[in-house]
This record gives C-alpha cells, sequence and structure tokens, in this order.
C-alpha cells in the first residue's frame, strides 16, 4: 500500500490529541460510576466504537493508494530568448519605480512560470549581446535578470535587428533536435527602431520563431533621469520625453504570428503573455517512469463516516435509570 501523504508527525499528534481527550471522556464516566451503577460492557463497546471510526479517518487522512502499475510521463519544453531593451528611455519613470525596474520585476515571474523550458536572455540598444544562453537553471537566469541595468549596453540608439538577428542566430546553431516551439520575447518601450529590422521577418518565419513582444511603457511618457539631472532634447533644449511607441512592436508581433502585450497605466497583460507562451506545442525533451495508483481514500471515510452516524443517531445507553 502506498501512502499520498506519509506525515507520520501529523497522524501521531492527532492520535495524541484524540487519546487525550478520549482519557477525560473515560474518566467522567470513571466518576459517575462511583455513584451510579454503569453498564461496563456498554462502555467498551462505545469505546471500541469510536476508536475504530477515529483510526479509519487517520487511513482515510492518510491517502492510501492499492495497487500500482507503471506509467510513462513525457516532459515538454520550449526554447525562449528574453531580449530585454536597455536602452536610457527604460529609464523613463511613467511606471514606478522606473520601466526597467518594473521589467525586473515582471521577468522573475515570467521565468518561474515557464521553469520547465530552455530560456535564454538578450540584452541590446544599438548593439546585441547573449546575456545567459538558453538553460534550464533558473538560479543562473534569476541572478542575470538581478544584474540588468543600462550600462551594460552602449547607447547610441535602438536597433531592433540586432537581437533578433542574434536570436535566430543561436537558435539555428543549436545542437539540439528541433523543436516544435521557439520564440522571443521581445522587450521594450518601441522607440528608434527604424526600418531595418522589416528583412528579418523571413528568416523568423521559415525557422518557425515567433516573437511576442511586450511594451513597456504610457502614451504620455516621461523625462528620462539621468545622475541628478534629466537627459535633455538637443533639438529643443527641453527634456527628452519618451513614450511607448507601439506600432513597430505589435508589426514584428503580428508578421510572425506571435503577440503584442503591454504594461502600461492602463493594462497589465504580463499573465496573458505567460498563457499565450505556455499555449504554444513544445517538444519533448525526456520521459521517465513513474508508479502510478489509484488513491482508495474514499473508502475509509466512507466507513468512518458511517460509524460516527451509527454512534450519534442511536448511542448506547450507558446508565440504568
Amino acid at each position: 500500500m502506498v501512502w499520498a501523504y506519509p506525515e507520520g508527525n501529523t497522524i501521531i499528534w492527532l492520535a495524541i490529541i484524540f487519546g487525550l481527550l478520549y482519557t477525560v471522556y473515560l474518566y467522567r464516566f470513571y466518576l459517575i460510576n462511583k455513584k451510579l451503577e454503569v453498564k461496563k460492557h456498554r462502555i467498551f463497546i462505545k469505546m471500541i466504537l469510536r476508536l475504530a471510526y477515529f483510526i479509519l479517518f487517520i487511513v482515510a487522512f492518510a491517502g492510501p493508494s492499492i495497487g500500482t502499475s507503471l506509467k510513462e510521463i513525457k516532459e515538454e519544453g520550449k526554447d525562449i530568448f528574453i531580449a530585454v531593451d536597455l536602452s536610457q528611455s527604460m529609464n523613463a519613470t511613467d511606471i514606478g519605480p522606473s520601466r526597467l525596474q518594473r521589467v525586473k520585476f515582471e521577468l522573475k515571474n515570467l521565468t518561474k512560470r515557464l521553469a520547465g523550458d530552455r530560456i535564454g536572455l538578450i540584452i541590446f540598444s544599438s548593439e546585441a549581446f547573449v546575456q545567459c544562453p538558453l538553460t534550464f537553471d533558473q538560479n543562473v537566469l534569476q541572478l542575470h535578470i538581478d544584474g540588468l541595468n543600462t550600462g551594460l549596453v552602449p547607447n547610441q540608439g535602438t536597433d531592433i535587428n540586432a537581437p533578433l538577428q542574434m536570436a535566430l542566430s543561436k537558435f539555428q546553431s543549436d545542437e539540439r533536435p528541433e523543436t516544435n516551439s521557439r520564440s522571443v520575447i521581445l522587450i521594450s518601450d518601441g522607440e528608434d527602431f527604424g526600418d531595418n529590422f522589416r528583412t528579418i521577418i523571413d528568416d523568423l518565419n521559415n525557422s518557425g520563431i515567433k516573437i511576442f513582444s511586450l511594451g513597456i511603457g504610457t502614451s504620455q511618457g516621461s523625462s528620462i533621469p539621468r545622475g541628478n539631472s534629466v537627459i535633455m532634447d538637443p533639438a529643443t533644449n527641453q527634456p527628452a520625453i519618451s513614450r511607448l511607441e507601439t506600432s513597430n512592436l505589435k508589426y514584428l508581433a503580428a508578421q510572425t504570428e506571435g503577440g503584442y502585450f503591454e504594461i502600461s497605466d492602463e493594462v497589465q497583460e504580463t499573465s496573458d503573455l505567460i498563457a499565450a507562451i505556455e499555449r504554444q506545442e513544445g517538444s519533448v525533451t525526456g520521459s521517465r517512469m513513474v508508479e502510478a495508483s489509484a488513491n482508495k481514500y474514499f473508502y475509509f471515510l466512507l466507513a468512518a463516516l458511517c460509524l460516527a452516524l451509527i454512534d450519534m443517531v442511536l448511542p448506547l445507553r450507558t446508565i440504568n435509570l
């Protein structure tokens, strides 16, 4: 017999509590026996009855499973590169405490939800770099996410083609067998893309790579902090205002059959992004055989309830009147 919840301490404490309560119950009848004539064999019957359904309740609580069989469990996974924009505009504070800090918070939750998948991290601005290769190691991913800041990459504009080309190259050079699901989660405020990224769309589609873009920012935007001041717009000599630009992010997602999601003052769609990724068909990364058995707790529970009902509805008289 296999037990679903073999927590010995819990069962021991339940037995101790029952024993103490029932000792009080028996002591009460002992005091009565000094003054009244008590049918001792009836007390014994009640004790056996209650002890029986208490034991049955404990057995049901432990979740007994009878009989075993081997069952094959297939493990499926996806390959996902997360490309994070680290241009200066990601320091804007229209989403508190800043766009980048909010991205780091959301990424920690996202990677935990996708723990069964291989995830890599690409950082970019005017250039792109692989911060973390595809890995199942959650601890390594969390360390790299904690260290994200806009000083990690050159900041001379935003070239969206660079991270997409980087992800495409890494997927194509991967020595793993062909996977059913390869995706890029592109996180950016959408500014300063230009048009050179459009040439890579056919290559992404031919390789079966979907783009799930996550826009971060608001339509009103905000200034961009730099030290104790803000970044100035040289054309107007006024503080530069960074706003969320969604058109290119939506275009990339639509052209690769992915999806566009947003974090702004109006919508919080990180959970929708995770759901969309989870719906993608993954490839079989391995299999294992496990023992499967049917939990039979219900029969023990039913027997215990029947005995308890008999004890309550048809009590045995223990005192002669």
